[in-house]
């Protein structure tokens, strides 16, 4: 990744959050809650897992960054979910989770040079070494998956 390449990252990155609560913004109950099917999320399952996978980004970036061949603690998205709470939150509370801890997420990533973006730790899911640099794009990424699929849920449940 250059440093180009970097910086535009971070940029969508720190995008996301504004977008994301742009798109979440005065939406029923109805709509928040609203599922395609039962093994399908909901806007507000949505904004969680991207409140709480801003967790993770931040925690396994830090492994990488401190510790010696670190090992990425594996975790099951759909289980989060379920057993977090996220249906029992606000939009507001998970936005708000989400853009601060994005926000302190990217003043990690604003401190390391260029050359910390090749450290890497074993992903057990991937079975391989994942570098910073691919976690970044991940991270980058995120967010409008997401939020393309927040778009499709609000078309549906107008419906």
């Amino acid at each position: 990744m250059t440093e180009a390449e970097f910086k535009k990252t971070l940029e969508v990155a720190e995008a996301s959050p504004k977008k994301i609560a742009m798109a979440a913004s005065g939406l029923t109950d109805r709509v928040l809650r609203y599922k395609p099917s039962p093994d399908k999320w909901c806007v507000l399952e949505i904004l969680g897992h991207l409140a709480d996978i801003e967790i993770v980004y931040a925690y396994r970036m830090r492994q990488i960054l401190a510790d010696e061949k670190p090992v990425i603690a594996p975790m099951d998205q759909d289980a989060w979910a379920r057993n977090l709470g996220y249906m029992q939150s606000t939009a507001a509370e998970l936005i708000a989770a989400y853009g601060l801890n994005r926000h302190a997420t990217l003043q990690l990533l604003r401190r390391v040079k260029l050359e910390d973006l090749k450290k890497s730790a074993f992903h057990p899911e991937l079975k391989r070494d994942v570098t910073l640099a691919e976690l970044v794009e991940r991270m980058g990424q995120h967010g409008s998956d997401h939020l393309e699929q927040i778009e499709k849920l609000k078309r549906a449940a107008g419906k």
